[in-house]
């Protein structure tokens, strides 16, 4: 087992956590401390949502759109931004586009087109 591949999992891992499953999780954390902390201590918070159930329903319907607009609004004006950071963070990318375009103008060596060539083929194949 190479580290390469502990390194995947923990990337698998991380992804699988934060993508999915913390979802859930911090739902219904919230959903049990806010119930807790506020609505029975609220005498008229508790008498609407005095059954947790049907806060939890009433949460889930109401986070739900909220969500989705604010995911509208981060689409629209701020992916750009993101992508662009992310971009410029990634030292592979730049490099393999600054390849390309010596390729285009006839500057790029054989080693650097042949480095490039091996570093896609392994993504291709998984095992970049």
């Amino acid at each position: 087992m190479d580290s390469n591949w502990i390194k995947r999992r923990w990337y698998d891992f991380r992804n699988g956590h934060a993508m999915y499953l913390i979802y859930g999780l911090t739902g219904a954390n919230f959903v049990l401390i806010f119930h807790r902390l506020l609505i029975e201590r609220v005498p008229a918070l508790n008498e609407v949502f005095s059954n947790l159930w049907f806060f939890a329903v009433v949460f889930i319907f109401s986070y739900i759109p909220i969500s989705i607009a604010i995911g509208v609004w981060h689409r629209k004006n701020q992916l750009k931004i993101d992508q662009e950071q992310v971009f410029r963070r990634n030292p592979p990318f730049a490099r393999m586009f600054r390849i390309m375009m010596d390729i285009q103008t006839g500057k790029a060596s054989e080693d650097e087109i042949e480095n490039a060539r091996k570093f896609l083929k392994s993504i291709e194949e998984g095992k970049g």
